[in-house]
C-alpha cells in the first residue's frame, strides 16, 4: 500500500472514531433541564424522581394522569421579602380608596396605613389583615379585581431589586416548572394568596393557566341585570388557603393526591405531608432562604415565610431542603 493511501485510510478511520465519540458524548450528556441548579444531592433527587416516575419499566412509574405537582407561590416561586406582594397591593388599595372612605381616617387598621405609621403586614394582627383583605378585594367581579391587580403589578417595583414584582421570579423554579410540564406533569399553584391575584400573572409568568391556581377566595353572588350576569365577590371569606386548608383544597379542586409538593414555610407542611405520607414515593421540597447577598436570609424567627418546624420535619419525612445559596447558580 502506498504511504499516501495509508495516510488517507488512517485519517478516515480517525474521523469515524471521532464521530462515534461525539455521538456517545451526546448520549451520555443530554441537555441539562435545570441549568440554574448546582450539581448536588438536591438536583440529583429531582432528576432521579422525574426519571423514575416517567420510566415505564421502573417500580415507581406513575401514569401521566396521576403526575400532579403542587407549588406554593410566595417565597417558593417568587420573592416574598421584605413583604408579601399582595399585602403591598392591598396597602396601596387602601390609600387609593381612602377619599371615598373618610371614616377610615379614624378607624384602625386603615388609619395606620393612610398615615404611614404601619407599612408592613407583620405590623398587623391576623384579624386586622383580614379586614384589609376584605375591604380592598370585594364588592366587585373577579375580572374587575384582576384588572386592578394587573395595573398595579405593571407599575410597581421591588424596593431592593428595582424590578417589577413579576421580574422577581426565581429562575431555577421556572426551569423546574418547565421541566415537569415537559415530562407530563400537571402543575398547580396552591397559595395562601388570593387566587384571583395570582391568576392575574400565572399563565404569562409561570406558564400555569388560571384554572390551575388554587388560593384564598371569597364567596360569590350571582347578580342578574336584564341580559347581563355577573359574579360579585362578597365580603365573606370562603377559604384562607394556608396550613391544613392547602391539603383540603387540593382534594376539593383536583381530586387527586400530588406526587410532588414544593413550598418554603411552615404553612406548606400539611401539603408536603399529604404528598409524601402512607409510604408513597412522593417528593417534598422546601426552599430555604439562606442567601443574604443575592436575596434574603430568614427562617425561624421571621414574620414572613417562617420556616422552623419544616426544617425539623424534613429529616423525619425525607423532604429535600433546597439551599438557595448552595443549590442555585442564579436567583432571578
Amino acid at each position: 500500500m502506498k504511504i499516501s493511501t495509508l495516510i488517507v485510510t488512517v485519517i478516515a478511520s480517525l474521523s469515524i472514531l471521532s464521530l462515534i465519540s461525539m455521538a456517545m458524548a451526546v448520549d451520555l450528556n443530554p441537555e441539562d433541564p435545570l441549568p440554574s441548579w448546582n450539581e448536588g444531592s438536591t438536583k440529583a433527587a429531582i432528576l432521579n424522581f422525574v426519571a423514575n416516575t416517567t420510566n415505564q419499566s421502573h417500580p415507581d412509574y406513575v401514569e401521566p394522569e396521576e403526575r400532579i405537582a403542587t407549588f406554593d407561590n410566595d417565597g417558593t416561586l417568587w420573592c416574598e421579602y421584605p413583604d408579601y406582594v399582595q399585602s403591598l397591593f392591598m396597602f396601596d388599595r387602601v390609600r387609593d380608596m381612602a377619599p371615598d372612605h373618610p371614616e377610615w381616617n379614624d378607624t384602625e387598621p386603615f388609619r395606620s396605613i393612610i398615615s404611614g405609621e404601619r407599612r408592613a403586614s407583620a405590623n398587623f394582627s391576623i384579624n386586622e389583615s383580614l379586614q384589609i383583605y376584605v375591604a380592598t378585594s370585594t364588592n366587585m367581579t373577579s375580572e374587575e379585581y384582576m384588572d386592578l391587580a394587573k395595573e398595579w403589578l405593571n407599575t410597581s417595583r421591588h424596593p431592593r431589586f428595582d424590578l417589577p414584582y413579576t421580574g422577581c421570579v426565581y429562575k431555577p423554579m421556572l426551569e423546574l416548572l418547565s421541566y415537569l410540564q415537559s415530562q407530563g406533569f400537571k402543575v398547580y399553584i396552591v397559595t395562601g394568596g388570593d387566587e384571583d391575584f395570582v391568576r392575574t400573572f400565572s399563565d404569562e409568568v409561570y406558564g400555569i393557566p388560571a384554572e390551575q391556581v388554587i388560593g384564598s377566595a371569597f364567596r360569590l353572588q350571582f347578580v342578574e341585570n336584564n341580559s347581563s350576569v355577573a359574579l360579585v365577590k362578597l365580603p365573606q371569606i370562603l377559604v384562607m388557603d394556608d396550613g391544613q386548608e392547602k391539603a383540603k383544597e387540593i382534594v376539593q379542586n383536583i381530586g387527586k393526591r400530588p406526587i410532588l409538593a414544593y413550598g418554603n414555610s411552615n404553612g406548606d407542611i400539611p401539603m408536603l405531608q399529604f404528598t409524601t405520607s402512607d409510604g408513597r414515593h412522593g417528593l417534598g421540597l422546601l426552599n430555604h432562604h439562606d442567601d443574604p447577598v443575592r436575596e434574603y436570609a430568614y427562617d425561624k424567627g421571621s414574620a414572613i415565610g417562617r420556616l422552623d418546624s419544616g426544617l425539623v420535619l424534613a429529616g423525619e419525612w425525607g423532604w429535600q431542603i433546597v439551599s438557595m445559596k448552595e443549590d442555585w447558580k442564579e436567583i432571578f
